[in-house]
């Protein structure tokens, strides 16, 4: 059955097609259980970002709705993640009403940059980013979001720097500050919440007992619901004391409640008294210059979202996801929620897991779990104010250490050293210089072995002889492309191999190469008049009809081309009985790909 006009329209509206009251069950299970992992993550993660608490469920509930209904893959999840917190946190920190203004407008920006990639179908830019460069990135990125958190973890007062050095350094003077209660609760939090991940690799066997299946099943659920656990315990601790008159924690204090309004993104803003670039009036931005404070963030942000959206797309959903499609749920995922207060958000690996593991059927889960978080904040903001910030920072370091990928480095060190070169220089520039430049560089270096490899492609040298006796010197390209930056290598290769195995015959093999640029064949052209001083014909075997074409348009009438051993055998034997000179040879017949002899030189850069 094909698809109604409504479902191409909304693409989400095909899950309602057969929505049985067994999906409805499941889908309010898992957004259900989605929801209280998103709940103590977006308190978290809104505090990672600068914001007030309320920032963070402001951004958990639109998502999940935009992407039921738009979304192509059941397990996704949108809301805050992490690594767009940290991403959002360089651009909040003058206070006042600045912070969350500019995290909305970028939240709207990056929406309008996706919907507008989506238009343009550029999310294949994504794979300009390779899998080394992406592990260096979000390794270098846990640790700074693992460092940045260690000042609520130890209950430190005051600034801990703006980078990962001058964090850490800052922390490490101010350990004797350290207050002794929220250094226990969060060094507790971390431990009970790592111990608590592990239950869920406790497998219930098929034909295990009731009660087992019953045990399996309660463990599963402690290490799902794991974080909210911990954030609801350690709440209790604090609220018990709170009544007895003492605050031995840092709590989160007053989140306001409510829904948020809809309103239109913030287009200009009042940096505060001290927030100006004199330090002391405030200072009124207006649209240009909010853009010029997000700066290169406006590009980044949409595509680290859509990177990480598209990998868990295609990590639960398979070949079949339409990336354009997840680009469209995706831009307006954030487009929407910037009405809603909302930060820039995207998918969630650890959420989608759950989501995964929860067994939801379609995406209209993600509706559940946005009415859970809308119930929380009409309902459990009150309650809110007690939470403790170490055991915040508790749930963010426990979830952001599984982010350090290190076991990638020994196979890559085993298989292909060079793939490591990428993802040190952004994992070590990212901790130095920070993310952005860090991640830039990385993708400048891949690209730049890319270009390297065009400039160099590897050639095999080998030394041949015909039926007849005639010794010529073939030259194979192992790279399908010949572009303008070979010109100089190819040559280069060529008289080496003259200097080594004397004047005679090249025959260039273009068996395998698929495409010449005009550049790469006006440098043939060049290399054959140099030959043509040394009385050496240049042959041209087995070129494809296209680089055919174009050779015979640059070399003209000096072109010398076989297409198949038998003609290239005539044509070695012909120059050798005239002393090297023919003219340009017709040839038609179909191309045969015998080996001669084996190769005695494959030259390659060193």
């Amino acid at each position: 059955m094909g698809l109604s006009r409504v479902e191409r329209i909304i693409p989400g509206t095909r899950w309602l097609r057969g929505y049985t009251g067994e999906f409805v069950v499941a889908d309010l299970i898992a957004g259900i259980t989605v929801g209280l992992t998103v709940l103590p993550q977006g308190l978290a993660y809104s505090t990672l970002a600068g914001l007030e608490p309320q920032y963070g469920l402001y951004s958990a509930f639109i998502g999940g709705v935009v992407y039921a209904f738009l979304g192509g893959c059941r397990e996704v999840t949108i809301g805050p993640t992490a690594l767009l917190s940290l991403m959002t946190s360089r651009h909040t920190g003058y206070g006042g009403e600045s912070g969350p203004q500019l995290a909305i407008l970028l939240c709207f920006l990056s929406g309008v940059v996706e919907l507008l990639m989506a238009v343009l179908r550029l999310g294949a830019l994504v794979d300009l980013i390779s899998l080394p460069v992406t592990v260096g990135f979000t390794s270098a990125t846990a640790l700074i979001i693992g460092a940045s958190q260690l000042k609520a973890l130890l209950g430190i007062r005051g600034g801990s720097g703006s980078g990962f050095a001058s964090t850490v350094r800052t922390v490490i003077e101010k350990i004797p500050e350290a207050r002794l209660a929220d250094s226990i609760l969060g060094v507790v939090s971390i431990a009970v919440l790592l111990a608590m991940r592990k239950l869920k690799d406790i497998k219930t066997p098929a034909d295990a007992t009731r009660g087992r299946k019953i045990v399996g099943l309660v463990c599963w659920l402690v290490a799902t619901a794991r974080n909210a656990l911990v954030v609801l315990v350690t709440s209790f601790v604090a609220f018990y004391f709170d009544q007895r008159g003492e605050r031995p924690f840092i709590l989160t204090g007053t989140v306001k409640s409510g829904i948020p309004s809809f309103q239109l993104p913030p287009f200009s803003t009042v940096l505060p008294a001290g927030g100006g670039p004199n330090g002391t009036s405030p200072v009124q931005l207006g649209f240009t210059d909010m853009i010029e404070e997000l700066g290169a963030s406006i590009a980044l942000v949409p595509i680290i979202a859509v990177l990480g959206n598209v990998a868990i797309s295609k990590a639960f959903g398979g070949s079949g996801i339409n990336p354009t499609r997840e680009l469209v749920a995706l831009s307006l995922s954030n487009v929407f929620g910037s009405f809603f207060s909302s930060f820039p958000v995207t998918g969630s690996f650890s959420r989608s897991a759950v989501n995964h593991a929860s067994g939801v059927k379609t995406p209209i889960g993600g509706i559940y779990t946005g009415a859970l978080v809308l119930l929380a904040l009409g309902v459990l903001t009150p309650y809110f104010q007690y939470i403790p910030k170490a055991a915040l920072s508790a749930v963010i370091i426990s979830a952001v250490i599984f982010m350090i990928e290190y076991e990638v480095i020994r196979p890559l060190w085993r298989c292909n050293k060079r793939e490591l070169v990428p993802g040190a220089v952004t994992f070590v520039l990212s901790l130095i210089i920070g993310v952005e430049l860090g991640l830039l560089a990385g993708v400048l270096t891949d690209l730049a072995f890319v270009v390297y490899r065009t400039a160099r492609p590897m050639l095999t040298v080998t030394v041949a002889n015909t039926t007849l006796g005639t010794q010529y010197i073939l030259i194979r390209p192992n790279h399908s492309l010949i572009y303008f930056p070979a010109v100089e290598w190819v040559r280069n290769v060529t008289s080496k191999a003259i200097k080594q195995h004397g004047n005679i015959p090249i025959v260039f093999d273009c068996r395998l190469v698929n495409e010449f640029d005009y550049t790469a064949a006006t440098g043939l052209q060049m290399l054959r008049k140099e030959l043509e001083k040394k009385k050496i014909p240049l042959i041209i075997y087995g070129s494809s009809s296209d680089v055919k074409k174009l050779l015979q348009e640059t070399l003209k009438s000096s072109l010398l081309e076989a297409t198949n051993d038998e003609e290239l055998e005539a044509l070695l034997q012909e120059l050798s009985a005239d002393g090297g000179k023919s003219e340009l040879r017709e040839v038609v017949t179909p191309l045969l790909t015998p080996e001669r002899a084996p190769p005695i030189a494959e030259i390659e850069d060193s």
